[in-house]
């Protein structure tokens, strides 16, 4: 059987989501869907996004774009947070009713995160939901750490290869497709400063121009990068686009 997916990158637009230090929820929640649909894309799933760049959609205009795409799945992706930081950590995915294959498919997705060392929050009801509640085929909302905790954008930017691929693991898994093969991920650097401002500042560039870019902390260093992709083809070809649009690069794992 082929499998029709709607992935839901939350928020967008005049709409953040949760922000902590100059990083918005939004534009996690873009990069991860985009990966996590690639990765199903590539196992044979055919994937729609309710947004592929920085716009905006209410939540009843989301669930509407699932329904009229009659897909098997509506999936949304978003990350926590809580009033004070650094009090709030680990993964929990959200369904209208602990119940079905969609409740399935959120404790998989959970395990496969809580393999990669994130506390396991579980499945969570939220029937009051629109894209859980007004979407007429299975959904499930993934809360992928807390935006607001230190730890877990580490654990978010160091590790988002494998967090994308733990998610499509999880998915996979579900539908009785197997699972993937421990491979490397190839990233696009595009810079690598000492202040998070000048980073923000790239970042912002990279997603005006159409590039859903991220930002990775390491050693106290701010790395700005593109894409998480399973083949270096892949990332060549991303490298290219970027190079002619006169940004310097350079690809990692």
């Amino acid at each position: 059987m082929a499998y029709r997916i709607v992935l839901d990158p939350g928020h967008g637009g005049q709409d953040f989501g949760a922000t902590y230090n100059g990083r918005n929820e939004k534009d996690d929640n873009l990069t991860l869907a985009l990966a996590v649909g690639q990765i199903l894309e590539n196992n044979g799933i055919e994937v729609l996004f309710t947004r592929t760049e920085d716009v905006y959609d209410t939540p009843f205009e989301k669930a509407t774009m699932g329904n009229n795409s009659n897909a098997d799945f509506f999936i949304s992706f978003h990350r926590n947070a809580l009033p004070t930081p650094n009090t709030g950590t680990g993964v929990e995915t959200l369904v209208f009713d602990d119940s079905g294959i969609k409740a399935e498919m959120a404790r998989n997705i959970n395990s496969e995160l809580a393999e990669l060392g994130f506390l396991n929050r579980g499945v969570i009801e939220r029937p009051n939901l629109v894209v859980l509640k007004r979407t007429k085929m299975p959904a499930l909302l993934i809360e992928t750490g807390f935006i607001n905790n230190d730890n877990d954008n580490e654990k978010f930017d160091s590790e988002f290869g494998d967090i994308a691929a733990a998610i499509a693991n999880g998915i996979l898994q579900t539908l009785d497709m197997g699972t993937l093969p421990q491979v490397p991920y190839y990233r696009v650097q595009v810079g690598s400063f000492d202040n998070m401002d000048s980073a923000n500042a790239l970042s912002s560039r990279l997603n005006n121009a159409g590039y859903p870019a991220y930002i990775v902390e390491m050693n106290d260093t701010y790395k700005v990068m593109v894409g998480s992709f399973s083949t270096l083809e892949e990332a060549v070809t991303l490298e290219n686009a970027l190079r002619e649009d006169g940004f310097a690069t350079f690809i990692t794992t």
